[in-house]
């Protein structure tokens, strides 16, 4: 919030700061699942910042699944 400043003539000018917005950065990682061990390699991850995107099927073999996972840049 600015308020008006006297001046030498009477008139009030007006001080104002403007911020430049904040543009959050992210990093990304993709990681196989193994199907026996999903959670326990999630919560890894997850421990060290990263964040669930999504988890689709491999290119090569449907069945093998792959984590997409972001977490903000430090």
């Amino acid at each position: 919030m600015s308020l008006p400043q006297p001046t030498a003539g009477g008139t009030p000018t007006v001080s104002r700061v403007t911020l430049a917005p904040m543009t959050k950065k992210f990093e990304y990682a993709t990681v196989p699942l193994l199907v026996h061990a999903t959670k326990q390699i999630l919560d890894t991850w997850g421990e060290d910042g990263w964040e669930l995107v999504q988890v689709v099927p491999g290119p090569n073999n449907p069945e093998q699944l792959v984590a997409y996972l972001k977490r903000e840049k430090a």
